[in-house]
């Protein structure tokens, strides 16, 4: 058990784009210590983490004894072998959005994670972006009164279809199974569950082999949420739009922490998580032009300070198993959806 004031001894399960972008600096800011990579690339890692022991077969780093949580950023169809074979080695794991392709992996991981009594969560760092927390926290002071209409988008302009696993087709490829698990996990940590979603996805982008827009409606009694994700975008729409029974609110620009990740910028860094964009907020009775509330700085590093804080024993699971099943529900459903052509209703535990 690492002592209360310890870095905790981790391995970092691929040296992709989300590993070397997103973990691996996020994970350092909070204080876990990058011991392990599971890479093929050793000298690009060694760039980055000089004092890192680099192993090829990331079996090997996922059961290294010095090793005590796993963070596994690896393509989607690999995470639920890789989670298991760390629980069953004793390990904390962290995986990578979304937890696994299917909700039948998930749910045997959370059971095998209950049983071990090893902590499981998966790598929600969209929660603590700066146009989330703005309008969740005017949600919560009740700007707009009941809040009855939310939309939440992520469009880019991307017009050629990249070569990675991501973009191809596959288990659990495509961009609702990639920007999907953001915008279900970040729906569901203000409305609940939904009672059912008609989701629609399609193939725009010439080469493309999986979908590259997705359009979903989460029906939450008589209230709609609208989450939508497109890769044509020159022009991209609000990333959040809510109305409600006593006015309305607007975040049109997006959280740049992803941005100022590859440009090489670290939390703590003097314009870390800044936002510069107000959210834009008007209650019912005003015609005139719209507030401008200023947004709260952002900070993704927030998961792994509460995950490091929680594997102390000084805290929670920021994303326990319950929830990480509750977007696979959502995101099947929303698969099964867009197949059908008709509203699902989610399968969910407990």
């Amino acid at each position: 058990m690492t002592r209360n004031d310890a870095p905790v001894p981790t391995a970092l399960i691929g040296y992709g784009f989300a590993g070397r972008t997103f973990h691996a600096p996020l994970a350092a800011a909070a204080g876990l210590a990058l011991e392990v990579v599971g890479s093929r690339d050793a000298d690009r890692v060694h760039a980055d983490l000089p004092a890192a022991e680099v192993l090829a077969d990331p079996m090997a780093a996922v059961r290294h004894p010095g090793i005590e949580l796993v963070v596994i950023a690896t393509p989607n169809p690999t995470h639920a072998a890789l989670a298991r074979a760390a629980l069953e080695a004793g390990k904390h794991v962290v995986v990578d959005k979304p937890l696994t392709p299917t909700l039948a992996e998930a749910r045997a991981l959370a059971a095998l994670a209950s049983s071990s009594g090893r902590m499981l969560s998966v790598f929600q760092n969209r929660r603590w972006d700066s146009d989330f927390l703005a309008i969740r926290a005017a949600i919560e002071a009740g700007r707009v009164g009941e809040a009855t209409h939310l939309e939440s988008r992520i469009e880019r302009f991307r017009p050629g279809v990249r070569d990675r696993w991501r973009e191809q087709a596959g288990a659990a490829s495509g961009l609702w199974w990639d920007l999907g698990p953001h915008l279900v996990d970040q729906v569901l940590q203000l409305w609940g569950r939904p009672d059912r979603i008609h989701a629609d996805l399609a193939v725009q982008r010439p080469g493309a082999t999986t979908d590259d827009w997705a359009h979903a409606v989460l029906h939450f009694g008589e209230r709609r949420a609208i989450l939508h994700a497109g890769m044509l975008a020159a022009s991209p729409g609000a990333r959040f739009v809510v109305h409600g029974t006593q006015g309305s609110m607007v975040k049109r620009g997006a959280d740049r922490q992803e941005a100022q990740l590859i440009a090489g910028l670290r939390p703590g860094d003097a314009d870390w998580g800044v936002d510069p964009d107000p959210l834009l907020w008007r209650d019912g009775g005003g015609d005139g032009p719209m507030q401008a509330l200023p947004a709260p700085r952002g900070d993704q590093a927030t998961y792994y300070r509460l995950l490091a804080d929680a594997i102390r024993g000084q805290g929670a699971n920021p994303v326990p198993p319950l929830q990480a099943l509750d977007v696979m529900a959502v995101l099947e459903a929303g698969a099964r959806s867009a197949r059908a052509g008709r509203p699902v209703v989610p399968d969910y535990d407990g």
